[in-house]
């Protein structure tokens, strides 16, 4: 018998953790290879973790509710074949890049006297540990001091959720305060040079529930929804903008089709296929508002793959439509009747939430006439459409006359886009969508 390890899958672009959220097996449970072991979520999707092999499961590592990085152990399994050695903790192989990143000044290997090319540890000192990319993040975003802070995870290490835990109960050891857990040195002490006492930081007053107060758990989606939304706002600089439309014409063509487009294609025609349509083409003659921001670089994509906005009970998932400008109105109505369903059900694969390089959030339909969204990391912008309103407009040769009127709102990343491109972009949104009606547009 051989024990393998299960790690924490890749669910989708971008994608560095994952919550576990079900256990489906427990130990000394039989699987099948691709059998389903432990529902995951992340903040793009909802899915289940596949075994890898086909044996007994062993041990579960991960708790329900625990956060782990991609690439770490969920559990272990026990397939035929090979020694039955107990399983080591979880590192990386010979050669194998590992998933950590040293902490500064963290310490060097040697070599032992009289034996070739054998190492051992360095004499351990305070501070010299191997923390994540996550762990190392959350550290410098709180000024969190790691010295301080006592693990959870395997051999002690700090684990996402130990800094979780002390950023929610506003606890947070910082450089200077007195050390918890700095081990006695066997040589003399030096003498200290005096320091300025340092302010204790404000710290926040937990929110007590009073008496008839609902209190709700907060779930791994919601979790990781926060932790997305809260990473673009810090990022990115938020810039808005917003254009005015009259779609009066295109709401008359859209009300003289809709009946016989659903007895024949079984699914209703939205305004917001036709919204979509207008702003994959505008995308096409405006390439920079399809790019992204890479740190050093800016990467204009050349696909236009169309995020759009789906909300289900609990949670909001961003499914994408894969090159919406080659698509008629027809095949993006039904692509987004089809995620939408997808969303609201459960079923939506990792596969449906990749690639997308620009959002369009239909906030319209809750009966929103103006918001500010919050860019789709690493997006460079998301636009709003808003309920299209019948209000009364002055009209050439200053005629008042009853249209129907939409706001569309544009939130962009001023580190990519300036209001230049983003104005003329609008404008032409605005234009393409002003002349769709009967004479000069086909949902086919």
């Amino acid at each position: 018998m051989a024990i393998e390890k299960i790690t924490m899958p890749q669910l989708g672009e971008s994608v560095t953790e994952g919550t576990i959220e079900k256990w489906l097996v427990q130990p000394g449970d039989h699987v099948n290879k691709y059998d389903p072991l432990a529902e995951v979520n992340t903040d793009k999707v909802t899915a289940e973790v596949p075994s890898s092999f086909t044996g007994t499961i062993k041990e579960l590592i991960a708790a329900e509710g625990e956060t782990l990085e991609v690439g770490e152990v969920v559990c272990t399994i026990e397939t035929e074949g090979g020694g039955s050695a107990e399983v080591e903790e979880a590192k990386p192989a010979a050669g194998e890049k590992a998933n950590e990143m040293p902490a500064a000044g963290a310490a060097p290997t040697k070599k032992l006297e009289g034996e070739k090319g054998s190492t051992k540890p360095a004499k351990p000192q305070v501070g010299k540990a191997r923390y994540s990319p996550a762990v190392l993040r959350l550290s410098q975003e709180h000024d969190i001091d790691l010295n301080q802070v006592e693990g959870s995870g395997n051999e002690g290490r700090i684990t996402r959720k130990d800094l979780m835990q002390l950023i929610d109960s506003g606890n947070i050891p910082q450089a200077g305060d007195q050390q918890a857990q700095a081990p006695q040195s066997a040589e003399p002490a030096q003498e200290a040079a005096p320091q300025v006492p340092k302010e204790p930081a404000a710290k926040q007053a937990p929110i007590e529930s009073a008496p008839g107060d609902i209190e709700i758990p907060v779930s791994g989606v919601r979790k990781a929804i926060a932790a997305n939304m809260l990473k673009s706002k810090h990022e990115a600089p938020h810039a808005w903008m917003m254009i005015e439309v009259d779609v009066t014409d295109l709401a008359q063509f859209r009300d003289s089709i809709k009946g016989d487009f659903k007895k024949k294609e079984g699914f209703n025609i939205t305004y917001f296929a036709f919204f979509v349509k207008a702003i994959s083409q505008a995308l096409k003659e405006f390439p920079m508002m399809n790019s992204m921001w890479a740190g050093d670089k800016i990467i204009q994509k050349k696909d236009i793959n169309i995020s759009i906005a789906v909300a289900s009970d609990n949670a909001l998932f961003v499914p994408v439509i894969k090159n919406a400008d080659e698509k008629s109105v027809k095949g993006i109505g039904r692509e987004v009747n089809e995620l939408a369903q997808k969303a609201r059900t459960g079923k939506l694969k990792s596969a449906d939430m990749q690639g997308g390089t620009f959002t369009v959030n239909n906030t319209g339909s809750f009966g929103s006439v103006q918001s500010m969204g919050i860019i789709n990391h690493p997006q460079a912008a998301i636009l709003q459409v808003e309920s299209i309103i019948k209000r009364p407009v002055i009209m050439q040769g200053g005629m008042i006359a009853a249209r129907d009127m939409v706001n569309l709102c544009l939130s962009l990343d001023h580190r990519v886009l300036d209001g230049l491109v983003c104005g003329q972009f609008l404008a032409r949104v605005k234009e393409i969508l002003e002349k769709m009606n009967k004479e000069n547009t086909s949902v086919y």
